[in-house]
């Protein structure tokens, strides 16, 4: 029982935070995370019980963060990057702007991101191609601009890649081909 409330506390102070952030860069007309992302320290709203979040059993840590199809709108908060057990990212169909922060780099595990059908701007990071376990990317259907990083060819895990109605341009890696298929 002891060993349950560490990894619960663990759960919260790490990972509460950075949700919390990411909530208070989001415009949320429909109230879908304002009436169920709660900083009571009830245990019927641990973070693992929030909507669009899935822990896992181990560590009971953010292991999903899919936000998709919520209408929401915003930024993405930098501290998302403190969720270093997440293995899936979805913000798909929403109205998110801005740049994709540099501190998702840190997100090592990431095997799914989905960026699709947003405003997102700037450049297209170079550091999603050193994500090591990366297998699927949506970015389509934004406003990233500028050519297409040469680092998605050090994806050896990648399986979908989907970058088509931006403003990108040149050439897509030629390594790349040796592992989309």
């Amino acid at each position: 029982m002891a060993s349950s409330a560490v990894a619960v506390r663990t759960n919260i102070t790490t990972d509460q935070p950075a949700l919390l952030a990411l909530k208070s860069h989001i415009n949320d007309p429909n109230r879908i995370l304002a009436s169920n992302w709660s900083t009571s320290t009830s245990t019927s709203t641990s973070v693992c019980n929030w909507v669009g979040i899935k822990c896992g059993a181990k560590h009971l840590r953010v292991t999903s963060l899919n936000l998709s199809h919520m209408g929401l709108s915003g930024t993405i908060a930098p501290q998302i990057g403190n969720l270093t057990f997440l293995f899936n990212l979805s913000f798909r169909n929403n109205n998110f702007h801005g740049s994709l922060p540099n501190e998702l780099a840190s997100l090592r595990r990431l095997e799914v991101v989905s960026f699709g059908l947003n405003n997102f701007s700037g450049m297209l990071p170079s550091w999603l191609g050193f994500l090591p376990k990366l297998q699927v990317l949506y970015a389509y259907t934004n406003s990233f601009e500028g050519s297409i990083p040469e680092s998605l060819g050090n994806i050896s895990s990648l399986k979908v890649l989907h970058l088509s109605e931006n403003n990108l341009s040149g050439w897509m890696p030629y390594t790349i081909y040796n592992f989309l298929s």
